[in-house]
């Protein structure tokens, strides 16, 4: 093979001014089949233990997605063998996704030698990737030990029964998220605004997801007044949590990003911001999805626990992960946010007597209130953030 053959061939890195390249949206529409099928892990078993299950492999799930999110900051994922890595990995991700309702069942083995290959496919790129970087490669060479080790273990567990399954599971992610934090921090590059920018990207796309799931929960149900209005009370939630994010929160945190210097400070900001902090809303906003597609299945009944948790805690979930993503970054702390979080979770036990339209009510209502409160509080402030980082 020749050298012009094999350059064209390998990986090839990107600068720091990248943005999203479409092979990785394409990438991600396989990654919001896995949240679909992780909602409807939720609605088929609406019990604690379907919930312990759920949120286990919603965070393996993100594990695999964050990977990607870091490779692509490095390499371009439209040039050479990585374009064909990428398709192979989706491949391996949606065998992944299809086995998701049954992981801890009969399909548990098979979906543990698709998410190993998705994950090792991973490891090989940025191991071509660090050829000419030796601080790279050693963070890569750590980051291989760990995802063998945690890849292992969920192989290991399919042989289980279900309880142990979950507990190695636990572990397997424990050392999983562990590893960047006793490794290679120096060897990490990523181009800031890319980076951001995809989180911001698959936010909206888990978004999106709730949104289907109304649609999912009005499927042989007549529609009438009420699911008319859970309807729109679940679109007012979902661009509340849409505003929430994106209005200044966003802006100001790829600024943070961009700003760190290159190396330990800004690999630390972009595991513990994004890597690490996005998993909170992420799940927050796959719990709204699964209680949305409930209210709307039962608009004049009052939910059952699981599904009332999600519907509130879901949300609450949310703005927590906000609060922590904003210590993180500015180190402020947004006491609102923190407070109708506190409401949304005290609200709970009204949903034994409560029908489950009224509290998308109340939720519509506290989000919004928020949302005037703050666009008010910090008008000037937000104004003028707004302008500067957008122009």
């Amino acid at each position: 093979m020749s050298t012009a053959t094999a350059g064209r061939l390998g990986p090839v890195r990107r600068d720091d001014e990248a943005r999203v390249k479409p092979l990785e949206l394409f990438f991600d529409l396989v990654f919001v089949l896995a949240l679909t099928q992780v909602t409807a892990l939720l609605a088929a078993q609406p019990t604690w233990e379907g919930f312990a299950k759920a949120m286990l492999i919603m965070a393996l799930l993100w594990w695999t997605w964050v990977g990607y999110a870091w490779l692509t900051s490095v390499v371009d994922p439209e040039e050479g063998a990585v374009r064909f890595a990428m398709f192979a990995a989706m491949g391996a991700l949606i065998i992944a996704a299809l086995c998701v309702p049954e992981a801890f069942d009969d399909r548990a083995l098979l979906f543990a030698c698709a998410y190993g290959g998705v994950r090792f496919a991973h490891i090989w790129l940025f191991w071509l990737a660090s050829r000419d970087d030796p601080k790279l490669r050693s963070s890569v060479a750590g980051l291989a030990v760990s995802t063998a080790i945690g890849v292992s273990l969920i192989v290991g567990a399919s042989f289980l029964d279900a309880e142990v399954q979950g507990a190695v599971w636990a572990l397997a992610l424990v050392i999983d998220y562990g590893g960047p934090l006793l490794f290679g921090q120096d060897g990490w590059t990523i181009a800031p605004g890319h980076y951001a920018e995809r989180h911001g990207l698959i936010l909206i796309i888990a978004l999106g997801e709730s949104i289907v799931a109304i649609g999912v929960g009005a499927e042989g149900i007549e529609i009438g007044t009420g699911e008319v209005l859970a309807a729109v009370g679940g679109i007012a939630i979902a661009s509340a949590l849409w505003w929430l994010y994106f209005d200044v929160v966003a802006l100001v945190a790829e600024r943070r990003l961009a700003s760190a210097e290159k190396g330990r400070e800004q690999n630390g900001i972009a595991r513990d911001s994004y890597s690490y902090l996005h998993l909170p809303m992420m799940i927050g906003i796959v719990l709204c999805a699964l209680g949305l597609k409930k209210t709307i299945e039962h608009v004049e009944d009052p939910l059952k626990l699981v599904p009332a948790v999600a519907l509130l805690g879901g949300p609450a979930l949310y703005l927590l992960g906000h609060v922590a993503f904003r210590w993180r970054n500015v180190h402020r702390f947004s006491v609102q946010r923190l407070v109708i979080a506190a409401v949304l979770l005290a609200l709970i036990p009204l949903t034994r007597d409560l029908a489950a339209l009224p509290i998308v009510g109340i939720i519509v209502a506290l989000l919004w209130l928020l949302i005037a409160y703050e666009t008010w509080r910090f008008a000037e402030l937000r104004d003028r953030l707004r302008h500067e980082l957008q122009h």
